[in-house]
């Protein structure tokens, strides 16, 4: 079952463009989006054939089966309440029976969830995004000696440096400067956490392993040293943020192999740090939320179009975007605090609402 087969059976209940041009923000670049509801024939609904959504390929085009949209407007799903706000300029198709469903029949105080909800989830995504544009991670991974450092004096010096400089001198690496790790042996100092006394066996004949055995090792090795020998200094390893570092750089390269290239392209040429399509978006779907509290309505047609290019354009630096979610968020909390909207959406009524389309449908 595809489109044009709910369209050449007549199965389509309501059909209208969505997404920027329902909003009002679409610019001769924007693409046309168009969401729907459908029914499904008899002996497929009451049959082992049902079948909740159907799109084409690029998913622009989308309908849902009239229970699975009642089933998401009882659950205050943000884009399902749009398509039934939708103004009625997009509404291309509408079968009267849908005017049994109301966006006030399904509004409640639960939007605050999936409407800000949502926003403050792309917020942080946002802000993640911001982290990674201002702070690149290098492509060559560091290994756990870059969080390794010996103590000196009252403070300590990244290992690697102390390797490179420690003196010819003293018994220890005759007749050249520099130590090098595989001859070091590390044995955990009692009663703290990631501190080891480091000892050196220039000649290899102790069998150290070496502070780590191999670029890729997580964690430091530990050797069996005589008791006889001396430490030549005392070695820190903050395993803690080697952690962070492993855990960063993944979701850095992850994000770079998988970012959208030219939506990262446009928002690198306004200069701006955050995705600003996205962030235009969130802000009206935060502005739709607050809307809501304050009317006990849904309007989806913006009235502030040329503020919202503005920040889609980038002329808004990231600060400014996030003290206006800021400001909306608060104002939100507000107006959802002396609302007069029900916890939830009447399930029993509206699904009788459906119960009557359904036995409308069926009964000819």
């Amino acid at each position: 079952m595809d489109i044009s087969y709910l369209k050449s059976n007549n199965l389509i209940l309501l059909e209208s463009i969505s997404g920027s041009r329902s909003f009002g923000l679409a610019t001769e670049n924007s693409d046309t989006d168009i969401r729907g509801v459908y029914y499904l024939p008899k002996e497929d609904f009451f049959g082992l054939n049902y079948i909740p959504q159907i799109s084409n390929e690029t998913n622009d085009i989308t309908y849902y089966e009239i229970g699975r949209f009642v089933e998401l407007l009882q659950k205050n799903n943000p884009n399902i309440l749009e398509i039934l706000a939708s103004p009625e300029d997009c509404i291309q198709q509408k079968n009267p029976l849908m005017d049994l469903l109301k966006p006030e029949d399904f509004l409640s105080k639960l939007c605050k969830d999936t409407f800000a909800g949502y926003a403050i989830s792309q917020i942080k995504k946002a802000k993640g995004l911001n982290k990674k544009i201002l702070n690149p991670i290098d492509k060559e991974r560091k290994s756990i000696l870059d969080f390794c450092y010996i103590l000196r004096n009252q403070g300590s010096i990244p290992l690697k440096k102390w390797l490179r400089e420690f003196p010819s001198s003293g018994g220890v690496s005759e007749g050249r400067g520099g130590l090098v790790q595989e001859k070091c042996g590390l044995v955990s100092i009692d009663n703290t956490k990631g501190m080891f006394a480091l000892f050196y066996n220039e000649s290899g004949d102790l069998n150290y392993k070496g502070i780590i055995q191999n670029e890729e090792a997580n964690q430091v090795s530990v050797s069996s040293v005589p008791k006889e020998e001396k430490p030549v200094a005392y070695l820190f390893c903050n395993l803690d943020a080697y952690s962070t570092y492993c855990k960063d750089y993944r979701e850095y390269w992850k994000w770079v192999s998988e970012r959208n290239k030219d939506r990262y392209n446009v928002n690198q040429h306004h200069g701006q740090n955050y995705d600003s399509k996205n962030m235009m978006h969130t802000i009206r779907l935060l502005q739709s939320c607050e809307q809501i509290f304050k009317t006990n309505s849904l309007q989806i047609r913006v009235e502030n179009r040329d503020e919202l290019l503005d920040i889609k354009a980038g002329n808004w630096s990231y600060d400014d975007v996030m003290k206006k979610a800021e400001t909306l968020i608060k104002s939100i909390e507000y107006y959802h605090s002396v609302s007069t909207l029900p916890e939830f959406p009447d399930v029993e009524k509206t699904t009788k609402l459906l119960v009557e389309i359904r036995e409308n449908l069926y009964s000819h």
